[in-house]
C-alpha cells in the first residue's frame, strides 16, 4: 500500500489524525494533514483505508499493491 494526501484539497477535519495517528498528523498552524508514512505497515491499512473513505475532502488516495 502506498498512500498519497492533496494538501490542496485538505479541509483540516482531522478524522485521518484520530484513526491512523501513525500514518497521519496535522500542522499546527492550519490543521492541514502531514503524511508521516507513506507506505504504511500491513497492521495499519485497514485504518488508513477506513480514514480515506471519511475524508471529507477527499485528500487521501491509497494506492493498493498489485
Amino acid at each position: 500500500m502506498k498512500v498519497t494526501v492533496d494538501e490542496d484539497r485538505c479541509c483540516g477535519a482531522g478524522q485521518c489524525v484520530m484513526l491512523a495517528p501513525d500514518v497521519f498528523d496535522q500542522r499546527e498552524d492550519d490543521g492541514i494533514v502531514v503524511l508521516l508514512e507513506a507506505a504504511p505497515e500491513a497492521a495499519l491499512h485497514t485504518a488508513v483505508r477506513e480514514a480515506a473513505d471519511v475524508c471529507p475532502a477527499a485528500a487521501i488516495t491509497v494506492h493498493e499493491d498489485s
